[in-house]
């Protein structure tokens, strides 16, 4: 999922596919861990928070929310500080402010605290990290970007895996003050990633040198024009009421298990499962979106990941026990997997490459509202029924009616508009080649010879 960013990348400079690119992928890779994987796995601490405090679920879920919406919303702000200071040196800033929040929030004596800390100073950090090496990504990778995308968004599941045990384990051993003060530690990590977003050089063309001041002064800082293509308008559209329910499940699903009685340590393995799935799913799905048959159509498969997502809960909410919740998180992990690593790529067949850095920061900011009201009207809903069959049904409709938004809105809106002007456009092409063909080389094709019985 990056920032409303300038690309100020050297325009000359061709994606090198390797090379030093491989380790900006590992930064990314353990970026996107941290980013994705950080507001799930802090859903272990939730019961005791609500023990603390005396809150209802609906107030933790908030957690998760403003992390998830800060780290969607904050697009404009990271756009500022990556075109003034470049994407390293925000990368590292940010870095520092996600250990500082965790930090911070170890030491809170209230809920507010809590979201202002943990959620708001932790989720800016996470951003600044998260948006400007998705930025760097598609710096470095052309041809394999859906292959390095599903490498990148790997991360997450392989975080996931890793960090929820662990903060069960942090909880049980120091308490949740403990654990995030650890995590906290933890998360300094992010500056390491962000030393490793060498920026490419720029090519030694005296030409360019001198044109490149004047066309970075008509560079607009967040570019509104995509508004005007139909198929981002589309996708933002579905993208935003997928979001409403995406990250529903894996936030409950922990404490959906907690209450049928089962053990800590076993409901938290839940995320384990879900997670290791989803190494194998983001990476494997990438490399089909890079064949040559499949990429063209991206939009149809990540279409069909959502339906698979959005089914998945739709079923899971029919589990009544422990070896019903680990079948739903072998599947949610296959389709979860899938919608990771295809979200980038159709966007990027969607905009382009120009226009990818505007286009994915207003995504994500249309985003940031549905992210803020997921998880938490979930727990009303959880709160006033007391079953969670309903969150996991409302979940699995909203992501099922994305999909069906975004492969009709592609297949009725998108694509007879785009066939008659790509007709015409060849058909002039080919008038062009044929003339300029029959001008350049008369020798290859003989004499034009004007013959009065012919000529008219």
């Amino acid at each position: 999922m990056g920032a409303v960013v300038i690309d100020d990348g050297p325009s000359g400079v061709k994606a090198p596919d390797g090379g030093w690119g491989w380790a900006v992928l590992f930064g990314c890779f353990i970026i996107t861990g941290f980013s994705y994987a950080f507001p799930k796995a802090v859903s272990v601490f939730f019961k005791e928070l609500i023990r603390e405090f005396g809150i209802g679920y609906s107030d933790t879920a908030w957690i998760s929310s403003i992390l998830l919406a800060m780290l969607y919303g904050t697009g404009p702000l990271c756009s500022v500080c990556v075109n003034r200071f470049g994407c390293r040196p925000v990368m590292l800033v940010g870095g520092l402010f996600a250990s500082m929040g965790m930090v911070t929030a170890s030491f809170c004596t209230s809920i507010i605290q809590i979201y202002f800390t943990a959620g708001v100073i932790t989720g800016l950090g996470l951003a600044l990290n998260f948006q400007p090496s998705l930025i760097m990504l598609n710096r470095y990778f052309d041809k394999r970007r859906p292959l390095a995308n599903g490498l990148s968004a790997a991360g997450s599941p392989v975080f996931l895996c890793a960090l929820s045990p662990l903060g069960q384990i942090l909880q049980h051993e120091y308490g949740w003050r403990g654990g995030f003060l650890i995590l906290g530690g933890i998360l300094l990590n992010c500056c390491v990633c962000g030393a490793l977003m060498r920026p490419l050089e720029p090519p030694k063309k005296s030409e360019a040198t001198k044109e490149s001041p004047e066309k970075r002064v008509k560079k607009k800082l967040l570019d509104f024009s995509v508004f005007k293509d139909g198929g981002f308008v589309i996708y933002t559209l579905a993208a935003s009421i997928m979001v409403l329910g995406l990250f529903v499940p894996p936030v409950f699903v922990v404490n959906y298990a907690k209450d049928l009685g089962y053990q800590d340590t076993k409901a938290a393995f839940l995320l384990t499962i879900l997670g290791f799935i989803d190494i194998f799913a983001r990476p494997i799905c990438g490399m089909v979106a890079s064949l040559k048959w499949v990429r063209p159509r991206c939009v149809y498969l990540f279409s069909f990941a959502m339906i698979f997502n959005g089914f998945t809960d739709l079923m899971g909410s029919m589990s009544v026990d422990y070896t019903g919740l680990v079948v739903f998180c072998i599947f949610f992990g296959i389709s979860y997997g899938m919608v990771g690593a295809l979200q980038f790529e159709v966007l990027m067949a969607i905009v382009g490459t120009q226009k990818f850095s505007s286009a994915i920061g207003l995504v994500l900011l249309a985003e940031a509202m549905a992210v803020l009201i997921g998880p938490p009207s979930a727990g009303k809903l959880l709160d006033a029924t007391g079953r969670y069959m309903f969150v996991f049904i409302t979940a699995g409709t909203e992501v099922t009616t994305s999909a069906f938004v975004l492969a009709l809105g592609n297949f009725f809106c998108i694509k007879k508009k785009s066939e008659e002007p790509h007709t015409k456009d060849e058909a002039k092409v080919d008038s062009i080649e044929v003339e300029q063909f029959l001008k350049d080389e008369p020798e290859k094709n003989g004499k034009v010879v004007t013959n009065p019985e012919t000529c008219v």
